[in-house]
């Protein structure tokens, strides 16, 4: 046993990340070296119900308590103590969306997640309004979509937040978001650093004739940079979180983050000039701007937790249908009598796609389990495509799976670097996908045609991201910024691996994206002919 993390748990010198992303709620406790103490998670997966992609706020707080126990209870195994004391807590999630709650605090419709491409008339209307990209899954463009529908719970309006923002409000009751989220919530105006008094105004402009009882800014969370406090873990928070009573109240709480602001951190990707890409249930890509870009339907413009201006490119869909075909492997495994070891498949399957042909033998996928924003489908249709001239063998259709969950990145992408002249020297990468050594690097860089760098740190994702900002609030210097924090203190001696471009998987790429972008057609055809409901 390490007794100077014994102490450094007694003392209360942690952090304490907890992020909710589309799959897992996780949990990670880091020292005041920003190592992993201990981490924890819970499987989760979102409901299409009446329309729209939702998870059930009641899971949500069953998730948060099952892994904080989760966490608690490894402590007590590894440490013979209970966790009483914690230095600093950060709420990390999926970014955006629309959460919709009444005065006295009461959920008015049922959480709308980022998933959902409901939002076409609205986002469009508000960006030639406000002359910004909005992108269909932010919060504003949520809003105006009820109002323009006539939904009857707008009226009842008190507050409006995201998942991160809702966990920080039940902990704490505080009304807070860190920027990069609130970015995502509503345009930030960069020299303020807080939402766009002009847009607001723009805004009341534009709903004036429907005279609803509340003005925008009031039902908006207040907006925090990082590093600042926003809040205290109260007693009534301290019980959600750890229903056993041993908790104590008073823990102070950073900004709460969407997992694009978390990616930037567990990365070191907060500097002007630095990229990175988290893949997950969906991908993105986030280029921390020096100049301002012309507007464009697939890009959308963030910020950093520290209010950088970040071009975003994000696509819906990336990994479930990567999951569901290995998955389909497994059954296949327990078919024959056998329990396979699911991180063995993955390595395996993961693997075969370096033996393949370079463009995937002539196949073609789309992994579309929801609608795609960047390529203008509104709805999901897994797809697997191939011609009798294909060549299909197992190595060509894990790479072309592979190839597929980076396709609609790299159409975004193509727009900063061809139409912006932005420079992206590597890419710094995490998420699930990277876990694999040298496999989703390589399929990155040939995508993208840039170095792929992935840290040690990768496989801890969002949450270690989201404990190191909660650890900067109480940590840092006098005036140090978040960039140099990361730089000289967290990443200062990080290991990590950098994989350049190889020329045959880059000609093999682009031989794949001519038929990606012609296929799309037959996607197409899939959601105007494949119905959701057959009959029975």
């Amino acid at each position: 046993m390490d007794q100077t993390i014994k102490h450094a748990i007694i003392r209360g010198e942690t952090s304490l990340g907890i992020e909710f992303g589309s799959t897992r709620i996780k949990a990670v406790l880091i020292d005041y070296n920003f190592e992993t103490i201990s981490s924890s998670s819970y499987e989760w997966e979102n409901q299409l119900i009446d329309g729209y992609w939702t998870y059930d706020l009641n899971e949500v707080i069953n998730g948060l308590q099952e892994t904080y126990h989760q966490l608690q209870q490894e402590i007590e195994n590894n440490y013979g103590i209970t966790l009483q004391k914690i230095g600093s807590i950060g709420c990390s999630a999926m970014m955006q969306g629309y959460i919709a709650l009444d005065q006295a605090g009461e959920l008015l419709v049922p959480f709308r997640t980022w998933r959902n491409a409901t939002t076409g008339t609205a986002a469009s209307e508000l960006t030639e309004k406000f002359q910004f990209k909005i992108p269909q899954r932010w919060s504003i463009a949520h809003l105006y979509q009820a109002i323009l529908n006539d939904e009857e719970h707008v009226t009842n309006i008190g507050y409006i937040t995201t998942l991160s923002g809702y966990i920080h409000w039940l902990l704490s009751g505080s009304k807070a978001l860190g920027m990069g989220d609130a970015s995502g919530m509503f345009p930030i105006d960069k020299s303020t650093q807080q939402y766009s008094e002009d847009m607001i105004n723009q805004f009341a402009e534009l709903i004036a004739d429907k005279d609803y009882p509340w003005n925008l800014k009031d039902i908006l969370p207040n907006v925090y940079t990082a590093g600042e406090h926003a809040g205290y873990l109260n007693e009534a928070g301290a019980r959600l979180l750890d229903p056993s009573g041993s908790l104590q109240a008073g823990i102070p709480l950073c900004p709460p983050e969407g997992d694009a602001g978390t990616g930037m951190v567990a990365t070191n990707s907060v500097k002007k000039g630095t990229g990175n890409i988290s893949v997950g249930t969906s991908i993105f890509a986030m280029i921390v701007l020096d100049k301002d870009i012309s507007v464009y339907p697939e890009i959308d413009i963030v910020t950093t937790p520290d209010g950088s201006p970040v071009g975003m490119v994000l696509a819906n869909n990336c990994s479930s249908d990567i999951n569901a075909w290995v998955g389909l492997f497994r059954e296949c495994y327990e078919a024959m009598g056998l329990k396979p070891d699911m991180n063995q498949l993955f390595s395996v399957l993961f693997n075969k796609a370096l033996e393949a042909d370079a463009d995937g033998g002539g196949l073609l996928s789309y992994g579309y389990y929801s609608g795609e924003n960047i390529t203008g489908l509104s709805k999901g249709r897994p797809l697997f495509v191939r011609s009798p001239e294909s060549r299909f063998n197992l190595a060509n259709f894990m790479r072309v799976h592979l190839f597929t969950a980076f396709a609609a990145l790299r159409l975004g992408m193509d727009i900063l670097t061809q139409k912006e002249q932005v420079t992206i020297n590597r890419i710094l990468a995490h998420g699930g996908l990277f876990k694999t050594p040298l496999v989703g690097q390589k399929m990155c860089a040939a995508a993208l045609n840039v170095p792929v760098s992935v840290i040690s740190t990768a496989g801890e994702g969002g949450a270690w991201g989201m404990a190191i900002l909660a650890s900067y609030m109480v940590n840092k210097e006098q005036d140090e910024g978040l960039a140099d924090f990361l730089t000289t203190k967290v990443f200062n001696d990080a290991e990590g691996q950098e994989v350049y471009p190889d020329s045959a998987d880059v000609d093999g790429f682009a031989l794949f994206m001519e038929r990606y972008t012609e296929g799309l057609a037959i996607e197409q055809a899939a959601v105007d002919h494949f119905v959701e409901n057959w009959k029975k």
